[in-house]
């Protein structure tokens, strides 16, 4: 494998993303201050993050080959991150290296609630002229944040293209995407987007109104509340989320949308996908960062067999 910023020859994986890759700096505390007030870290945690990098490396955790696309500085964090994702056998060949210094997110977590709050320091940017076609790697999938989004927009266009189905997981209203989402095949998005974007008080209802304008399969990420999903014919499917002690949000949603591509990796129907991510969700929660606790297709199974039972 080359060194990250040169060519490579294309290469088979299950799944490409492209997104921001940012190393996350994670404080809990015991509750949030006011202003002004300073106040002692209770454990502090180290990472890379971002919601593609993370939902990659939740991939390559259940058993399948992931690659990512993403731009980091040439600094130490940038060699961080880089090193983070080789260590979880993530694809980093085709991660840009820049001038601009990498990313940070920066972060507090309440420790009885799991509630946190994040601050992102973003000056990097992949460029579609970047993006070379001809040396990305033959995939199943391709998954999106849309941050990036002309770049973004050349990914989902190659992935129409040549009938690659294409995911795209947007968190909250940052910047417009509405550009994108009808040439994806699965949204996954958050009730903090959805409901602002359709202009809706509830989740089906923005549901339908998501399905006007994107062709594929829809899903609305609500926390603690579960997830809704309508599917190309219509029907409705909810999931609760699953009741763990929650030591740490982070991360929550992006593990969600890795193993959601592993459901359809494995041809399973948006049911059990939802049940599923909803699992590996859950489990990421109960311990501090955003990838700490990211589990092995064995913990799953195991995981959702004794809630199974529980239910007997």
């Amino acid at each position: 494998m080359p060194p990250p910023g040169e060519l490579s020859l294309p290469e088979s994986v299950d799944c490409l993303g492209l997104g921001i890759a940012p190393a996350d700096i994670l404080m809990r505390i015991r509750e949030f201050p006011r202003p002004g007030k300073k106040i002692d870290a209770l454990e502090t945690v180290i990472q890379g993050g971002g919601p593609i990098p993370t939902a990659m490396v939740t991939v390559a955790r259940l058993g399948f080959r992931s690659a990512l696309i993403a731009k980091v500085g040439n600094d130490v964090f940038g060699d961080f991150v880089i090193a983070e994702l080789k260590q979880e056998k993530v694809d980093t060949s085709h991660i840009i290296r820049s001038h601009h210094t990498t990313a940070i997110a920066s972060g507090w977590v309440e420790n009885d609630s799991g509630r946190r709050t994040i601050s992102l320091e973003l000056q990097v940017k992949v460029k579609p002229s970047e993006i070379k076609l001809k040396t990305l790697p033959e995939t199943k999938l391709i998954h999106l944040d849309a941050r990036d989004l002309s770049a973004s927009l050349k990914l989902a266009r190659y992935g129409r293209r040549t009938k690659i189905p294409v995911s795209l997981d947007v968190g909250s209203m940052r910047n417009d995407v509405s550009e994108i989402i009808p040439l994806v095949d699965h949204f996954v998005c958050a009730e903090d987007f959805a409901l602002p974007f359709t202009k809706s008080k509830d989740v089906e209802n923005a549901l339908k109104r998501l399905s006007k304008i994107c062709p594929g399969t829809i899903v609305i990420t609500s926390g603690i509340k579960g997830s809704k999903g309508m599917d190309k014919t219509g029907r409705i499917v909810t999931q609760k989320a699953y009741k763990v002690k929650t030591i740490d949000t982070t991360g929550a949603g992006d593990s969600f949308h890795g193993a959601y591509l592993v459901g359809l990796l494995k041809g399973w129907d948006l049911a059990r996908r939802l049940e599923f991510a909803s699992a590996v969700a859950a489990l990421k929660c109960t311990q501090m960062g955003g990838r700490t606790a990211i589990p092995n297709m064995r913990r799953v199974n195991r995981f959702l067999k004794s809630r199974t039972k529980k239910h007997d």
